[in-house]
């Protein structure tokens, strides 16, 4: 479980103009943020629009990744969905080598009960071969899991080690900080509220400014880790507009515009996302440019 504290970033899929994946592009990145010194890699989570990727696609993006990644990090990949018996049939068949542990979301649309969701993920972890962190995003799920539900999971299935919080709930993520057995991951799903989680007891960040900014804000949830109060700030303050900038008008159309400013990818999204407008990509790419 150390490997998984401090910073995580959750990858994009590159595109090319003709919306295929650009491997070229996504090895680019990937040595981009183990340069900028992230902590660990995520692959397939819901910023590497997973939801429009085919099966073969999502397979090519799994294997650029671990390729390019070449052992350096541990990896996380995403495997969730709101059909419990198919996410645990993908547990059961898929080759797990190159990852370390998964990412699994809360069931989403189907709007379970706390309930249902604890059996949900009591269903995956036996499921599992590798340790399990859950994701509890209520904006996308249209449902909380709450802080009595995961340290319920947390005490009864050790190969669920963690969790990425990001209800954007401070006060949510310190009752989970508060209750949660020894050694459990509280995890910043939320990068705003990453250092004050981080300062409260939490284990560091799922992000995806991280992504943009590797080297800053990773250094900034090392400094919070270590109780270096003023200057982990310091440095959320230099990056504080660019996480709003980032998911102003959605993610990651955001910060693919980060990484269209870096010339590192195209800013591509596929449908139903959109680029962002002309005025919002001017903000980030003079902050870039002014960052960097």
């Amino acid at each position: 479980m150390q490997a998984f504290i401090g910073t995580g970033v959750a990858l994009v899929t590159p595109f090319k103009k003709d919306f295929s994946v650009d491997t070229e592009a996504l090895t680019k990145i990937v040595n981009y943020v183990i340069d900028g010194g992230v902590e660990y890699l995520v692959a397939l989570g819901t910023t590497a629009e997973t939801a429009t990727l085919n099966h073969d696609e999502k397979e090519l993006v799994i294997a650029t990744i671990i390729k390019a990644n070449a052992g350096r990090l541990p990896v996380v990949l995403g495997v969730g969905g709101n059909n419990t018996m198919q996410v645990v049939e993908e547990l059961k068949t898929r080759d797990f080598s190159g990852f370390s542990a998964i990412l699994s979301v809360s069931p989403y649309y189907n709007k379970p009960t706390q309930e249902g969701i604890y059996q949900h993920f009591k269903a995956i972890a036996t499921a599992s071969p590798i340790p399990v962190i859950i994701y509890n995003v209520p904006g996308r799920t249209a449902s909380n899991m709450l802080p009595a539900t995961v340290v319920r999971l947390a005490n009864d299935f050790k190969n669920i080690i963690g969790i990425k919080e990001a209800a954007g709930d401070i006060v949510q993520a310190m009752k989970l900080i508060q209750h949660k057995p020894e050694g459990f991951l509280v995890i910043s799903g939320d990068d705003m509220i990453t250092l004050p989680m981080v300062l409260a007891g939490g284990s560091g960040v799922i992000s995806v400014i991280g992504e943009g900014f590797p080297k800053e804000f990773s250094e900034m949830v090392r400094l919070g880790l270590q109780r270096k109060v003023d200057e982990a700030y310091k440095l959320h303050y230099l990056l504080a507009d660019s996480i709003d900038m980032i998911f102003e008008q959605g993610n990651p159309a955001g910060i693919k515009e980060v990484f269209k400013s870096l010339s590192l990818s195209e800013n591509i999204v596929r449908l139903p996302l959109v680029n962002v407008n002309e005025e919002l990509a001017s903000k980030l790419d003079n902050f870039t440019k002014k960052l960097s």
